[in-house]
């Protein structure tokens, strides 16, 4: 199992901008793709972005196209996700995943952060 820790969440503006961070440890050769979900409150967590080892292919969500980007330093087995231009429906937990290969799909991610909270205010 990978472990994941995630930090860099809290309180922004409408349009402003925050960097999350995902640092893994542990079997981080399971982890050839990396993601960051969310989950609003009453709702099903989401892919938000995902990138691969090497940081060689990365893919997004259509509702942060352009204003969301991942990426990840292999050597030292850690992602960002850098959130700009942030709307108040970017509210939510987001959570870092690793997993074997490359998918969108919480069931292809076996390992998982606890999240952290990202409120933005209107």
């Amino acid at each position: 199992q990978v472990h994941l820790v995630e930090s860099g969440g809290g309180l922004v503006q409408t349009g402003g901008s925050l960097r999350l961070a995902c640092a893994a440890s542990g079997r981080v050769f399971d982890s050839y793709f990396m993601a960051w979900f969310r989950q609003a409150s009453g709702t099903e967590r989401e892919f938000v972005a995902g990138v691969t080892r090497g940081d060689t292919y990365t893919t997004y969500a259509d509702s942060v196209k352009g204003r969301f980007a991942i990426s990840r330093d292999s050597f030292e087995n850690t992602i960002s996700l850098q959130m700009d231009n942030v709307k108040p429906e970017d509210t939510g937990i987001y959570y870092c995943a690793a997993g074997p290969s490359i998918g969108m799909r919480e069931s292809d991610f076996p390992s998982w952060g606890q999240g952290t909270q990202v409120t933005v205010s209107s």
